[in-house]
């Protein structure tokens, strides 16, 4: 992965250069970042020049209070959660049943962003943090053409550092301050520890067979699994 330094902008990368069956995952392809609406004028520029599609997986409620406006690339807007951000924070949701939830419930815009992926025009993949939907969708797309797992794995894990350590500590002492009692609450926010993907992935697989299974089964089609391969995945012999 290639950690790209966009103004403005936190946790922007390139997953490409990763092993893949068969070869690696295509550099320029499939970008992920967090939210793009403190970008600076040099850095919308910078991400205009990079990337042709943006995938916004942001509920309305985030989108209305951070609205983005990059020129250049098309916007898809695909909210990934079915309510608020907020009402996960108020049920002290852990992580792994966070990503259960947005497999069980979200399976279809799942589906509609990895077909934007597939088109293979440079493709940037965001939400507010970058963290959580941006690591599921990004981590399925991957998955899906057989890209290393522990690659995968330490693609999502990486998100954590990449935070603003102070943005990291004002939020875990709000939500100390707001939700006393929780247990998840400052990992949903701040967190992406290796486990939690190993442990989607593995559950991808108990339940769906594959992560390519799992994206069939709510509408992707092989011809649409194959176009997406060819996007993401450069052969060994042009390595």
């Amino acid at each position: 992965m290639t950690v790209i330094d966009v103004e403005g902008v936190n946790n922007v990368r390139d997953v490409g250069g990763m092993p893949a069956a068969g070869g690696r995952i295509r550099s320029g392809v499939l970008l992920r970042s967090g939210q793009l609406s403190t970008a600076t004028p040099r850095g919308a520029v910078a991400l205009s020049e990079l990337v042709g599609h943006i995938v916004d997986l942001r509920d309305g409620e985030e989108v209305a209070a951070e609205p983005t406006e990059i020129a250049g690339p098309d916007t898809t807007h695909l909210p990934l959660f079915l309510g608020s951000v907020r009402s996960f924070f108020e049920a002290d949701t852990s992580l792994d049943d966070l990503y259960l939830h947005l497999l069980e419930e979200s399976g279809e815009r799942l589906v509609a962003a990895v077909r934007i992926i597939a088109v293979g025009h440079p493709t940037l993949v965001y939400c507010t943090v970058g963290k959580d939907r941006t690591g599921v969708t990004v981590a399925l797309a991957l998955a899906a053409v057989d890209a290393d797992r522990e690659a995968i794995i330490a693609d999502y894990a990486l998100t954590e550092s990449q935070l603003p350590p102070e943005r990291s500590q004002r939020i875990a002492a709000y939500l100390r301050s707001q939700h006393p009692e929780a247990v998840h609450a400052v990992a949903l926010a701040t967190q992406s520890p290796a486990p939690v993907m190993r442990r989607l992935l593995e559950r991808v697989d108990e339940r769906w067979g594959s992560a390519a299974d799992y994206l069939r089964a709510n509408g992707l089609t092989d011809a649409e699994l194959d176009a997406l391969r060819a996007a993401l995945v450069e052969p060994a012999d042009q390595g």
